[in-house]
């Protein structure tokens, strides 16, 4: 059951609902437990005057000289009704259910286990921005543009931290292939941005250029929308077409230059093979070239036909043996560098025989990444995370297909038909991984 307070009742130890959308505040998830002071002085700037918050959930401090059995509560403005619409906070509160206190976080295991959780609804509140964004776009579209913008630049406060960053492959639970498609690209666009240092303006316009380069596809038939599918050619003509409609689109939306450019030409190529322009690489927008990348490599993992999907160490090495001409050669050298040789969602065969799928990996570390361990002995819940890069003598064998691997491993790592990404801080120290289990 949860209860309404008012602002200036906000304590340390509260586990608040902020009904808003994720992408109109700075936190990491619109349910959290309030860790600090600060946090709070940040809830007060949003401008509300009350907001909703969980004693169940909460872990407020006892008052001094009182027991912690007799803690009192905030006196509520109002109670909310049990039956009350949660507005998607019941997912967001399980970030911290069944977690133990603070000291807990020092089992590295638990640190990891907080951080797959974390992305995993952060991912879920930025694919519910992303669809209330498209749902917008046919009569409302400015206000499309401000919900698309106010995504983007939640993904930059949220995840555009000064640490290293992981790619990490998530749940695909509850999620659509074509949120999925489009925030695989936008996040993992982002990402390359940060590496080639651009600027905030920048990586605002590629942010929203990637979320929104689908865009056209909304008014074209279902049949129509998947270009890797046998169309007949006036299919694949009405298929080609999704890009002048987005752009007309983003037109209508207000998209600044940057942003229309990278939906005009994110099917362009380097070598001129692409489409509608036949545009080269010298006349590709820079934004352009990296949405054109990560949108070709998300296609080979998530294709619309699930059984021509490729692994995504496959879809690396087939865009490098096969693709190299058709992309900006410095960008595809970057990407494969921060995706790591064999990148989330890979299943590996270790050098001391065992089977293992990568959860994620580090820039500075290609050849080793973090893995989960195929061990029957074991329950799933509770499999070994192994980081091999604190393994000197343990490394990477071989990459494989789902299908190389026997029937027992292939259970045991249930491969996703689905690649989902998002990225997360390294939890390099404790204080990460507090900060991590709290949140």
């Amino acid at each position: 059951m949860s209860h309404t307070v008012v602002i200036e009742d906000l304590q340390v130890g509260m586990f608040v609902h902020l009904d808003l959308g994720w992408w109109a505040h700075p936190f990491a998830l619109s349910s959290f437990l309030i860790t600090s002071p600060e946090q709070i002085v940040t809830i007060r700037r949003l401008g509300l005057r009350q907001l909703r918050w969980s004693p169940e959930k909460s872990r407020l401090a006892p008052p001094p000289g009182q027991a912690s059995a007799e803690v009192a509560m905030p006196a509520p403005a109002a109670q909310a009704g049990a039956d009350a619409p949660d507005a998607g906070a019941d997912a967001a509160a399980a970030a911290v259910d069944g977690v133990a206190p603070f000291p807990a976080a020092r089992d590295p295991l638990a640190a990891q286990l907080a951080a797959q959780r974390l992305c995993e609804q952060q991912y879920a509140e930025a694919g519910r921005a992303w669809h209330e964004a498209q749902h917008l776009v046919p009569q409302q579209p400015a206000q499309a543009l401000a919900v698309t913008e106010g995504l983007t630049r939640a993904l930059l406060d949220k995840l555009m931290v000064d640490r290293e960053m992981c790619v990490r492959v998530i749940s695909d639970a509850g999620s659509d292939r074509a949120s999925g498609h489009a925030l695989n690209v936008a996040v993992i666009a982002l990402l390359m941005g940060r590496v080639f240092g651009f600027g905030e303006a920048e990586m605002l316009d590629l942010g929203i250029g990637a979320l929104l380069h689908d865009v056209g596809k909304l008014e074209l038939p279902e049949r129509v929308r998947h270009g890797e599918l046998a169309l007949a050619p006036r299919e694949l003509q009405a298929y080609r077409e999704h890009v002048a409609l987005g752009v007309a689109a983003g037109q209508r939306m207000g998209l600044s230059e940057g942003a229309l450019a990278v939906v005009a030409q994110h099917h362009e190529m380097a070598d001129a093979s692409g489409f509608p322009a036949r545009l080269n690489l010298d006349r590709m927008a820079i934004g352009a070239r990296i949405v054109a990348l990560v949108n070709r490599y998300d296609k080979l993992c998530n294709p619309a036909q699930v059984a021509a999907a490729l692994t995504p160490h496959e879809a690396l090495s087939t865009m490098f043996a096969q693709s190299r001409t058709r992309f900006d050669a410095t960008m595809l050298n970057a990407f494969i560098r921060m995706m790591g040789v064999y990148p989330p969602g890979s299943l590996v065969q270790l050098t001391d025989d065992r089977y293992a799928t990568v959860v994620s990996c580090n820039s500075s570390r290609p050849l080793k990444p973090r893995v989960l361990v195929c061990d029957t002995r074991v329950p799933v819940a509770d499999a070994l995370l192994l980081n091999l890069d604190g393994q000197i003598d343990l490394g990477i064998r071989r990459s494989l297909k789902a299908t190389q691997l026997p029937a027992a491993a292939r259970d045991y790592l249930s491969p996703r038909q689905r690649m989902v990404y998002f990225f997360e801080p390294v939890l390099s120290d404790l204080a990460a991984a507090e900060e991590a289990l709290a949140a």
